[in-house]
């Protein structure tokens, strides 16, 4: 559905968005996942028509957005992280407004609009004024505006900020309810594990270049691979064991407390059997060998640098 390739976007000396690909499937509930600065929004910009790329393609259902204006405000559906309403509307006459923009008008459009206030759980808030909405039911409400042309992909940039827990959760639910029936969303967060939960796979971009992108057990499956490893031994043991892992080339820093080391060590699932059993063969009285239980939240930081690995070999007593 959603296919990016090779964007750049530039502003004088600072390069935004760095060679950004990314295929997204129809039907998909991806998340693209990023601190804030690497190039999340400006992704999302330039895809819906609100930023000029410097170069690159875009493409929704096979056709290059990026040359067909038309194509582009037909097909695609936008969430802005912050957005604007007219205060003096109701909820209905707020939606019917945005529906005469495309041509909708009189009871087809007032019957569409309060089909997705009932999608968007407003149906109570009908003739509500906007000013008095709160702030998750404003970003329903916006949802349902950007769905009343009935395109084909949703972005939605940061459509979590700033909501409570309950919001948040009822949000959740709604675009879960909207991928089922056949939409493709791309919502963006600086948050992965808030994406993990409602979406089928993740994206994390870094610097304006797509470093991971996975469903969401893969996801999980690097976050424990991105964990160290601990390692007991026999107390007789340690020294041997210490001075054999310093060389192991997977191996990036090893420190021990008594008789337990824990090992920063990015070998695969493949790799830690080897070890383990190469361990073995050498005779090291080794009591537990496991992954300590990885966190979305220590990948995320591995990946975008906060937290990188030392360079060369590390040990500690």
């Amino acid at each position: 559905m959603l296919e990016i390739k090779h964007l750049y976007k530039r502003y004088g000396r600072f390069l935004a968005l760095n060679d950004m690909n990314l295929h997204v499937e129809q039907g998909e509930l991806f998340g693209f996942v990023g601190s804030n600065g690497a190039g999340k929004t400006t992704t999302m910009r330039i895809c819906v028509g609100l930023l000029e790329a410097t170069s690159g393609e875009v493409y929704i259902g096979g056709q290059d957005v990026l040359q067909s204006r038309k194509a582009m405000s037909e097909r695609i559906g936008y969430v802005p992280d912050f957005f604007g309403v007219y205060n003096s509307f109701s909820a209905l006459e707020y939606l019917e407004f945005f529906a005469s923009a495309y041509g909708i008008y009189g009871d087809e459009a007032k019957n569409l609009c309060l089909d997705l206030l009932k999608l968007v759980k407003l149906s109570d808030k009908a003739n509500a004024d906007v000013n008095g909405l709160s702030r998750g039911m404003k970003q329903r409400m916006c949802l349902a505006r950007a769905l009343v042309h009935n395109p084909d992909i949703l972005f939605l940039d940061e459509p979590a900020s700033g909501l409570d827990p309950k919001a948040r959760f009822e949000l959740k639910e709604i675009l879960k309810n909207l991928s089922s029936m056949g939409k493709t969303i791309v919502i963006s967060s600086h948050i992965l594990p808030e994406l993990a939960e409602m979406c089928t796979s993740v994206g994390i971009i870094d610097r304006g270049h797509m470093v991971l992108k996975g469903t969401i057990d893969e996801i999980h499956r690097a976050a424990a691979l991105s964990s160290p490893l601990l390692i007991t031994v026999a107390e007789e043991g340690v020294d041997d064991t210490f001075a054999f892992l310093q060389e192991i080339p997977n191996v990036h820093k090893v420190t021990a407390q008594g008789n337990r080391l824990s090992v920063v060590y990015d070998g695969n699932r493949e790799d830690e059997t080897a070890l383990l059993k190469q361990m073995v063969n050498r005779d090291l009285p080794v009591y537990s060998f496991n992954r300590q239980e990885g966190s979305l939240e220590s990948l995320f930081m591995q990946i975008v640098g906060k937290n990188k690995k030392p360079s060369g070999k590390g040990g500690q007593r």
